[in-house]
């Protein structure tokens, strides 16, 4: 069955239905929701059901549309609070973490390789590309994991292991860029100290880019003042492909880009901003399935056979070695950090869609073995999420890190109360100035005031002016919609 115009909507949306029942029934067992969702696409793929999908570009842009929300997503839902505490644990995870991890996992894999005459033969230039593909920790599978438990960590932990899947996808990037233009110079070879300029300025471009930009998002969605509210999550959404490709065209890192926009915006007051989150959260989820759907079709079960062996040694040896190493060596100078939180981020170096995206740049690019490393790097992701992200609580509770979440006495989304904008027209204030001059409907409150571009809470002696707009609260809708309808002073707009 080929993918085309005529039938990818009614195959898609088939997929969709399977993937969200088949992660509902997992859920149950505890198995990841993301690893369902790469189990549905092999089972429709090739060698399953039959859906004939073989392309690496395609696949590749799929994903970058799917780690922008995704990356720009997770900023938002981080907090400076959270992130100011481990930000120096953080970075160097994220940085210095993720050039070891693919340095002793590129040294392994060139003398293992070369070791074993069953093993395929790679370069060390291929090992060390095959390590950085795989160095990075996923923001997918960790955000989807750490949020879909009610289950806290001890040691600021969760923000930690989400700061460092959030933001070391850029240099895992740059390292699989740098090592394809080694491998395949295309006319000019590049020199290391020309890599390392290169490398320095995307993460610094990338880095102020998303900053400024970021900034700008706000005072856009603030100032523009536009009458459909639906209308501001597509605003959003275009901003944040907007970072992400501009920066790309002025030689950032756009992952590096979205990432930190999305925490700046997140930490922002932004109008309606409740909805734009809930809007990101659910678009991300989609967005997730998408991606691990197209790479599940994307793969041949089949040949996964031929890399078992290899695929092995180098799963127990990341996990067990290659991780550990580098996140103790990082943490060394962190002197607060215990043995126990060191173990406990080691054994959450969870692979997934980052890595998957990654080694589809040496297929376009059509370096030697690269089916060889797409594939190994395949099975990585299957290995990493059935091991490690299944027993991730477990591993939390055995080691005492895990704390449980109590529920919220009086949970606010269940609370029946309801807001409305009331504009202060001239009719308003014809009994007074005053906001105690107004009459109020029964089960309602003037919660806040909008002058300009200003909010503040009002008292009895506020002088209202033409313009402002009175931020009413009441508990019951529909009382406050036919009160407001029913008399002429108010004209409330939903």
């Amino acid at each position: 069955m080929i993918l085309d115009s005529g039938n990818i909507l009614l195959i898609g949306s088939i997929l969709l239905f399977v993937s969200v029942f088949a992660s509902k029934a997992g859920h149950r067992f505890g198995v990841p929701a993301l690893l369902l969702f790469l189990g549905v696409g092999m089972l429709f793929g090739s060698d399953g059901v039959g859906i004939q999908f073989n392309s690496p570009a395609i696949a590749q842009f799929i994903g970058m549309m799917a780690l922008t929300i995704i990356l720009f997503s997770g900023g938002m839902d981080s907090k400076y609070s959270e992130i100011k505490p481990i930000a120096g644990e953080g970075i160097m995870l994220s940085t210095l973490g993720v050039i070891l991890t693919a340095l002793i996992t590129g040294l392994f894999i060139y003398v293992v390789t070369g070791f074993f005459d069953m093993l395929p033969n790679l370069t060390l230039l291929e090992s060390l590309l095959l390590g950085s593909v795989m160095s990075s920790t996923d923001s997918a599978s960790v955000f989807a994991l750490l949020r879909s438990k009610r289950q806290g960590l001890k040691h600021r932990l969760r923000p930690l292991l989400e700061f460092e899947s959030g933001s070391n996808d850029p240099v895992a990037y740059m390292l699989t860029i740098l090592l394809i233009r080694f491998i395949n110079p295309g006319g000019e070879p590049l020199g290391l100290a020309e890599a390392g300029i290169m490398f320095i300025v995307q993460m610094s471009v990338g880095a102020g880019a998303g900053f400024l930009l970021g900034k700008l998002i706000i005072i856009l969605l603030n100032r523009i003042n536009i009458g459909n509210r639906s209308l501001y999550p597509v605003l959003l959404l275009a901003g944040a492909f907007f970072i992400f490709s501009f920066t790309n065209l002025i030689e950032g890192n756009g992952y590096l880009a979205v990432y930190i926009a999305g925490l700046v915006i997140g930490n922002h007051k932004l109008v309606h901003k409740k909805n734009l989150i809930t809007f990101f959260d659910g678009f991300a989820w989609l967005f997730q399935i998408v991606m691990f759907l197209t790479l599940g079709l994307l793969v041949n079960p089949s040949e996964l056979v031929d890399v078992i062996g290899i695929g092995l040694l180098i799963a127990f040896f990341m996990i067990v070695f290659a991780r550990p190493i580098s996140v103790f060596l990082c943490l060394a100078p962190f002197r607060k950090m215990t043995l126990k939180a060191k173990s406990f981020i080691s054994w959450v170096g969870l692979r997934g869609a980052v890595p998957l995206i990654f080694a589809t740049y040496p297929l376009i690019s059509a370096v030697p073995n690269a089916s060889l490393i797409f594939n190994i790097v395949f099975f990585q992701t299957i290995i990493s999420l059935v091991a490690q992200g299944t027993t991730v609580n477990w591993f939390a509770k055995l080691l005492g890190l895990a704390v449980d979440l109590e529920e919220e006495a009086f949970p606010i989304e269940l609370m029946a109360s309801a807001l409305s904008e009331i504009d202060v027209a001239p009719a308003l204030l014809e009994r007074g100035e005053f906001l105690s001059d107004l009459t109020l409907p029964d089960h309602t409150l003037v919660a806040m005031v909008k002058r300009e571009n200003r909010y503040f809470v009002p008292k009895g002696s506020t002088r209202l002016q033409l313009g402002d707009k009175l931020i009413m609260i009441s508990d019951n809708n529909e009382t406050l919609r036919n009160d407001a309808a029913s008399s002429a002073l108010f004209h409330a707009t939903e």
